[in-house]
C-alpha cells in the first residue's frame, strides 16, 4: 500500500467536511475549499477522519492515491492554519510596495511591474524587500508567488533578485583578469 495515502486524515475541531461522490467540500475557520477527485478513488468519511482507498494495485492507482491523500489534508491545513511563502528582493534600487490590491516591483526596468491581488489571496509587503504570499489554497499560494519571483529571477553572479527566504543562490565565480 501506498505509505501516504494508507494513512487517515484526522478532521480537527472546527472544520467540517463535505463528501458528494468525488467532490470533497471543506469548510473551516478561514474558509471553504472545494475539489473534484479522480473517479477512480474511493473516499469514505469514518468519524472524524477521511479514508482513501484505491481499487486495484496498478502503478497509476497507487499514484493518485497517495496524491488525493495529501490534497484532501493539504485543504484541512488551509482551511485552519493556511499557507504562506516569503519572497526576498535582492539588489540596488530593487523593491516592492503595495497599492491597495495591486504589488508595484521596482526591479530596475524601465517600467515598473504591476501584479495585482487574486481572490483568496493576500499579499504583504512588511519592507520593501520583503514579500509574503498567504492565502488557504496551497496550490494558489504557491503559483503567485511563482508568478512574482519570475519578474526577476536571482542570478548567480551577484545574486540581484527574487528569491524564496528559504532559497540558496548557488554564486558562480566572475571573470578573470586575462594573461598576455
Amino acid at each position: 500500500m501506498s505509505r501516504i495515502g494508507r494513512l487517515p486524515v484526522v478532521i480537527p475541531a472546527g472544520v467540517d467536511v463535505k463528501l458528494n461522490g468525488q467532490e470533497v467540500t471543506v469548510k473551516g475557520p478561514k474558509g471553504t475549499l472545494t475539489q473534484v477527485f479522480h473517479p477512480d478513488m474511493i473516499i469514505e468519511k469514518e468519524g472524524n477522519q477521511i479514508i482513501i482507498k484505491r481499487p486495484s494495485e496498478l502503478k497509476k492507482h497507487k499514484a493518485l492515491h497517495g496524491l488525493t491523500r495529501s490534497l484532501i489534508n493539504n485543504m484541512i491545513i488551509g482551511v485552519t492554519q493556511g499557507f504562506e511563502k516569503k519572497l526576498e528582493i535582492n539588489g540596488v534600487g530593487y523593491r516592492a510596495q503595495k497599492q491597495g490590491k495591486k504589488l508595484n516591483l521596482t526591479l530596475g526596468l524601465s517600467h515598473p511591474v504591476e501584479i495585482e491581488e487574486p481572490a483568496g489571496i493576500t499579499i504583504d509587503v512588511p519592507a520593501p524587500n520583503q514579500i509574503v504570499v498567504k492565502g488557504i489554497d496551497k496550490q494558489l499560494v504557491g503559483e503567485i508567488a511563482a508568478i512574482i519571483r519570475s519578474k526577476r529571477p536571482p542570478e548567480p553572479y551577484k545574486g540581484k533578485g527574487i528569491k524564496y527566504a528559504d532559497e540558496v543562490i548557488i554564486r558562480k565565480e566572475g571573470k578573470t583578469g586575462a594573461k598576455k
